[in-house]
């Protein structure tokens, strides 16, 4: 059979680029698959399974057979069961009406950008940050400007850069608290200056909270605190609530564009998963949230580990995070190469981690990521394999 013709791929395409993570995940598998025993570090999926009362919910909607298509915004009562959620947890009254549930937080982006972003425009975001962002941007013919953040002050985007960098193409701001890869978090004082800034020119200011839920000696917040114009805010099942794969996440949106998130979400996925949105319902309820408060304590019992651990090796993070399950750190001292670094660290000692360069331009080969969503007693032997490597 002839060869096909090399693919004729979309222009947008050029600025999509993979997870370099993914070759060192498929490299890990591998010798796991010979018997090499990886400790993994560089997945950012939590290892505890869905809490059981959801699972139960799950099968139950199956069995009665609630297989069918909801409505493009997702089950009344799911959208009531979050503005409850909301209400309960963080005392701020959500109009269940403004709450758009979708395919995990990646289809509420990919509504928000598509419904926000016109080809050309700017959507401004902090960089080191998540990359399917700034790539969410450009499949929308957009152009994602990373604003670099320093370490030094936290990772965290200040209102004078937004300021500095908005100019007449800019459409949005987008930030994430608590951050993939850094784990740090913002203020709600920190979030109010970054809104007062987007909504000075009129522009429309985007909040991640996937990892919301999971912080650490500081009260939860949520930026919905702030107001309603022009805020948006993305949530997800995944994260603190352990459905990573049932594909669940919502949006809240200013009630004068939910109507366009409908009509969007028709078209491009019609509904998000039926069965998940039944399961989720349990999501909420007290004996669910207990094992998640549980689960919230063992994560941060594993970061104050890591964090110590790896700081008496001679790694360089500023400041213990706050939030999420990962360390951010600076690998100076050993190596001018993040990606080269994490690539010797799993040929050599068997560890995988996450290099700098999946996260953005700013500085990129100083920095890897390490994910504590594994066991301690891996996070332990985790360690001690990157000691004998640094010592050999």
């Amino acid at each position: 059979m002839p060869q096909s013709a090399d693919a004729k791929l979309a222009r947008r395409m050029q600025g999509i680029e993979p997870f370099h993570v993914m070759d060192i995940l498929a490299r890990a598998r591998r010798m796991d698959a010979l018997g090499a025993d990886v400790v993994h570090m560089e997945v950012g999926e939590p290892d505890f399974n869905t809490p059981d009362p959801v699972v139960a919910a799950g099968i139950q909607a199956l069995k009665e057979g609630k297989t069918h298509y909801t409505a493009a915004t997702g089950l009344p009562v799911l959208r009531e069961a979050i503005s409850g959620y909301y209400a309960s947890r963080f005392d701020v009254q959500v109009d269940p009406q403004r709450i758009v549930v979708t395919p995990g937080a990646s289809g509420a982006l990919q509504l928000l950008l598509a419904v926000l972003v016109n080809p050309g425009e700017q959507v401004l975001m902090p960089d080191p940050g998540y990359p399917c962002n700034r790539h969410m941007v450009r499949l929308f013919e957009g152009e994602a400007l990373s604003l670099g953040v320093k370490a030094t002050r936290d990772f965290s985007l200040a209102n004078d850069q937004v300021i500095r960098h908005w100019d007449s193409r800019t459409r949005a701001l987008m930030v994430a608290t608590p951050a993939n890869p850094t784990g740090r978090l913002l203020s709600l004082a920190q979030l109010e200056q970054l809104y007062n800034a987007v909504l000075a020119p009129g522009g429309a200011f985007i909040v991640d909270e996937i990892y919301q839920g999971l912080v650490y000696e500081r009260p939860v917040e949520t930026a919905l605190s702030l107001g309603e114009d022009n805020l948006f805010v993305v949530n997800s099942f995944s994260k603190f609530f352990g459905m990573t794969g049932w594909r669940l996440g919502w949006v809240v949106a200013p009630r004068a564009y939910v109507p366009a998130l409908d009509r969007l979400a028709q078209n491009i996925f019609l509904a998000a998963p039926t069965l998940s949105q039944h399961a989720a319902l349990a999501a909420f309820h007290p004996e669910t949230l207990e094992i998640l408060e549980q689960r919230r304590q063992i994560f941060q019992q594993r970061r104050d580990y890591l964090y110590q651990a790896l700081t008496d090796l001679g790694f360089c993070i500023h400041g213990k995070p706050e939030g999420a399950f990962y360390l951010y750190a600076d690998i100076s001292r050993f190596s001018h190469d993040s990606f080269e670094f994490a690539r010797q660290l799993l040929e050599q000692a068997r560890v995988a981690i996450t290099p700098g360069k999946d996260f953005g331009s700013y500085r990129p080969e100083k920095f890897v990521r390490f994910a504590y969503t594994t066991g301690l007693d891996r996070l332990e032997e985790g360690v001690e394999r990157i000691r004998a490597f640094l010592t050999s």
